[in-house]
């Protein structure tokens, strides 16, 4: 039997090295502008620098990683682009999940298949699959997500097991996300000088650090994660407490 999740609890504030990086990849599109070229030579930029932010990930020591990368949202964009999207993932999938497999990274999807053309869904599910026992870095691909969509199907989930309204809880809904049994993101990146979350992991992202740069996601590579990751560990996470507090507790 797998385990879940591969991530020990540690105590997040006293750790200087985030468990659970999430980051906004923003700037595909405007990558391409700037050099003239159309917007999916961007988006398929956009997947080149994946490994690097893999190998960074496992070197600094993250256990988790969550990239977004198409939201419900992106559905209102033309039609070409979200077709162009869906091949660059098949492509990447082809290119990747094998290696990836065999350097024992776990591969999770967050959101819904629904809608998503019934071959890549199938790759997806098959890349997922594979891969399910990993532990060495767990990879979601927040793919066809939403958070505000992902709350309202958790909250369905509770119903449908007849769970009485006393009885639910934080824990209770945390356990019905599509993240259930990770820990929540500590460090949440955004590039392209955005400053939202863009439906992006809201109920996770409560205590969340945030850090974010005018770098386009095509330029972003590993050396830029691990300035994040520099940042984050000059922070410190109080949870509602004070300074004074946590100093003596660490005493």
């Amino acid at each position: 039997m797998c385990s879940q999740t591969g991530v020990a609890p540690v105590d997040s504030e006293r750790e200087a090295v985030p468990r659970h990086v999430a980051i906004i990849m923003d700037g595909n599109g405007r990558w391409a502008a700037e050099r003239h070229l159309p917007r999916a030579v961007g988006h398929r930029a956009g997947t080149e620098n994946v490994r690097s932010i893999i190998e960074a990930c496992i070197e600094c020591g993250v256990k988790v990683l969550t990239l977004y990368a198409f939201s419900t949202e992106n559905w209102r964009r033309p039609y070409d682009e979200i077709e162009a999207l869906f091949t660059i993932l098949g492509d990447v999938i082809d290119r990747e999940a094998e290696e990836l497999h065999r350097e024992g990274i776990r591969l999770r999807h967050l959101g819904t298949l629904e809608q998503i053309p019934a071959e890549l869904a199938h790759r997806i599910g098959e890349a997922v699959k594979r891969t399910r026992c990993n532990d060495r870095l767990i990879v979601n691909v927040a793919f066809n997500y939403g958070a505000q969509a992902e709350i309202v199907r958790a909250v369905r989930r509770i119903v449908a097991q007849g769970i009485p309204p006393e009885a639910i809880d934080e824990d209770r809904i945390s356990a019905n996300l599509d993240t259930a049994g990770l820990p929540d993101p500590d460090l949440i990146v955004r590039t392209a000088g955005e400053m939202r979350l863009s439906n992006f992991l809201l109920w996770q992202a409560a205590y969340a650090e945030y850090w974010c740069t005018d770098v386009y996601w095509p330029d972003f590579d590993g050396e830029r994660l691990k300035q994040a990751l520099c940042e984050y560990s000059r922070r410190q996470r109080r949870f509602g407490r004070l300074a004074a507090q946590i100093r003596a507790a660490g005493a």
